[in-house]
């Protein structure tokens, strides 16, 4: 019983801190590029508006932690689910169907959507397909971003493509991350690199984490670290 009732009152802990960290936030809706009406979240304030596009498996939830820790560093940042991902309740809802290869369209709105609240500097962070998305959206004309951070971002996926021509396009400072026990990302990293122009890094880390995992795992301290430097940098808050 005394376990029983330690577990409920750990379990209770656990959800009011989850609403209490929402609290701070507000729920959105804007349009993508095309016109597809997307769900996000905003966390905090400020001229420097962040955009965090999730991974494939996972919906804009993924981000909630780092965008609260964003905001509480004077950003303002914006999480969001790609068209298709209705995970519902505090995660939201966005219209449309699945396709990989138009989310860059989603970034663009995301974008939009951070200026409209102010913001006049923009960061965008990537996990996966989000990451090779942001580097996409962050090659069209008159984006003006001025840092792209991906974590563990494939050259391509599905119709979704940063190639060389493309990266070489890219004028903001562009920061690749991946483990090396995720082989096909760290390869990416690499590829990604070698072709991008600079002011670019690469870290390949410790770490068999994929995505926003990453920043959870065995190398989140150090990782976590590494990009707010990079962001105090190139897109300070």
């Amino acid at each position: 019983m005394l376990v029983t009732l330690v577990v409920s009152s750990c379990a209770k802990d656990a959800a009011k801190e989850r609403s209490t960290d929402l609290a701070a936030s507000r729920a959105v809706t804007f349009e993508s590029a095309d016109g597809i009406t997307l769900s996000g979240r905003l966390f905090g304030s400020g001229q420097t508006g962040v955009v965090l596009s999730h991974t494939l498996p996972a919906d804009q939830s993924s981000w909630w932690e780092f965008a609260r820790e964003l905001a509480d560093r004077g950003y303002l940042a914006l999480t969001y689910d790609f068209r298709g991902y209705c995970p519902g309740g505090d995660a939201g809802c966005s219209q449309g169907e699945r396709s990989i290869a138009a989310i860059w369209q989603d970034v663009l709105g995301a974008i939009g959507e951070v200026r409209s609240e102010g913001a006049t500097r923009i960061a965008l962070l990537g996990a996966s397909m989000g990451g090779t998305a942001s580097l996409v959206a962050a090659s069209k004309p008159d984006t003006s971003v001025s840092a792209v951070v991906t974590l563990s971002a494939p050259t391509s996926i599905e119709g979704l493509v940063a190639d060389p021509d493309l990266l070489s396009t890219i004028p903001a400072a562009k920061l690749f991350i991946a483990g090396t026990g995720d082989a096909q990302a760290a390869d990416a990293a690499q590829e990604l690199y070698a072709a991008a122009s600079q002011p670019k890094r690469v870290d390949i880390v410790t770490s068999d984490d994929h995505g926003t995992d990453l920043l959870t795992g065995n190398q989140s301290g150090v990782l976590r670290t590494t990009i707010l430097a990079y962001l105090s940098q190139y897109a300070p808050a």
